[in-house]
């Protein structure tokens, strides 16, 4: 499966290198490719850069990974025809552009609206599925907490892209729990601010998230 990532940050790296050591074939994009020369160069085999359009139209299965207010113009970027019917792991989460208050993110969304329903309502072509969002970059592929795998929540309109995405967070050592439809993402969009708190007042980034059940 080829595997087309919208952004070049943090998350797009960890995840785009990730999907190399499992035997994918990766399209980092950004709309000044020559940025990700370094991170080509040192990748090895599979890993290739691109335009946002590049990737979308590369990958079968598609991962943005941008900040959340830039999420709508990287999905306009890549192109109608080259979302259309692909599973799409949105990662974002609508952290606004203002200070945490006492390690509290803040969110230019409510608990009536995530992100995820809006990119989903202006790109009905693609089939979006929420996951890797409400844990650290250094934790998203492959974490080691001594044998117990961590939780990864994910939810989304479509079942089959649903079961795409649970085989590879699964691939990536997580256990996942489905938690419905597109609205679930009101939910799991602040499970961010959550993780976040012990980051910012204790300086503590090496956690996850775990659903225990009887």
């Amino acid at each position: 499966m080829k595997i087309g990532i919208l952004g070049s940050g943090d998350v797009a790296r960890a995840l785009g290198s990730g999907f190399l050591r499992h035997g994918f074939e990766v399209m980092l994009s950004s709309r000044g490719p020559g940025k990700l020369a370094e991170w080509q160069a040192t990748s090895g085999r599979g890993a290739l850069v691109g335009s946002f359009a590049d990737a979308a139209a590369f990958g079968d299965l598609l991962v943005l990974a941008v900040k959340g207010s830039a999420a709508g113009e990287a999905l306009d970027l890549a192109g109608e025809e080259n979302l259309r019917d692909k599973p799409v792991i949105d990662t974002t989460n609508p952290i606004a552009d203002a200070p945490p208050e006492n390690g509290v993110l803040r969110f230019f969304t409510s608990l009536d609206g995530s992100l995820m329903e809006r990119l989903q309502d202006a790109h009905p072509e693609a089939r979006l599925v929420k996951a890797f969002n409400s844990v650290g970059n250094q934790l998203m592929v492959n974490p080691d907490f001594g044998g117990v795998r961590p939780t990864m929540f994910i939810c989304g309109d479509d079942d089959q892209a649903k079961r795409q995405v649970a085989e590879i967070v699964e691939q990536f050592g997580f256990e996942v729990e489905d938690m419905g439809g597109v609205e679930s993402a009101r939910a799991i969009e602040p499970l961010c601010i959550l993780w976040c708190i012990p980051g910012f007042l204790r300086s503590q980034w090496t956690h996850a998230f775990k659903m225990l059940k009887q």
